[in-house]
């Protein structure tokens, strides 16, 4: 899809949600957004609303999950009433399963050690998946963990190089107008690996889950947001609820 740069990838949903609104209308088209979170933060629920609401929107989504099947994806958005079915059907969505954490990979040709190996350039060679207007890696910091060739250079402190590399990838990618969506869990990459996303992304959000007596409130940290349409909440509240999706708190979490 063709879009002019001033306008946004709306993530829609107005009358069910206010994320939408929060995040100042959308994604700024040619961005790269980095959502960072602990394990059980929100990362895949966030990313799952994000999906649903762009192809409610007429956008185009790949979605990569590597803990998530086909019928597993469909069966947790259809939890949260994001009902994918039909989008899958259209092909407005490309869902892929990475098995990154056995002997088999999607991206790999078949054979014994061979199949873990360069799981990364594999990854950029799958021209397929990067057709689409947005596409989201989930999780991003799973497939750099399992990736041989990345490992090699954490052991020998080049990880920022392979970082750097790996960035030069995705902004080829963004100058089309596309959007990049990273989830990433912080704990599992030393900070000389996650630094340079960081540093490059349009779009920097924070998940936490803080602990307020017995409730346990969600909340997104804005960092970031370049190429905001309107007014970004900094600090965004809200729940994940069976049957509902992403619920916007009005409660602000300190």
């Amino acid at each position: 899809m063709s879009i002019a740069s001033n306008d946004l990838f709306s993530i829609g949903l107005d009358e069910r949600d206010r994320l939408n609104k929060e995040l100042g209308g959308g994604l700024p088209p040619g961005s790269i957004v980095l959502m960072e979170g602990d394990y059980g933060a929100g990362k895949s629920a966030i990313s799952q609303r994000f999906t649903y609401g762009l192809c409610e929107e007429g956008h185009t989504v790949t979605m990569l999950s590597t803990e998530l099947t086909v019928g597993s994806f469909l069966e947790q958005m259809n939890s949260l009433d994001y009902d994918m079915v039909d989008h899958m059907l259209d092909e407005d969505v490309l869902f892929l399963h990475a098995d990154i954490g056995d002997s088999k990979s999607t991206f790999s040709d078949d054979g014994g050690d061979e199949e873990r190996k360069d799981l990364l350039k594999r990854l950029m060679e799958a021209e397929v998946m990067w057709q689409s207007d947005v596409i989201v890696i989930d999780t991003f910091d799973a497939i750099l963990r399992n990736d041989p060739k990345f490992e090699a250079l954490v052991r020998e402190n080049e990880e920022r190089q392979a970082a750097l590399e790996i960035i030069s990838f995705f902004r080829d990618v963004i100058s089309e107008g596309k959007v990049v969506v990273l989830t990433v869990d912080p704990t599992t990459l030393d900070e000389e690996a996650i630094g340079p996303f960081r540093s490059i992304a349009d779009v920097f959000l924070e998940l936490e889950m803080v602990e307020v007596g017995n409730d346990v409130r969600r909340q997104i940290s804005v960092m970031r947001f370049a190429g905001m349409g309107e007014q970004v909440g900094d600090s965004i509240g809200y729940s994940v609820r069976s049957g509902t999706g992403i619920v916007i708190e009005s409660r602000s979490v300190a």
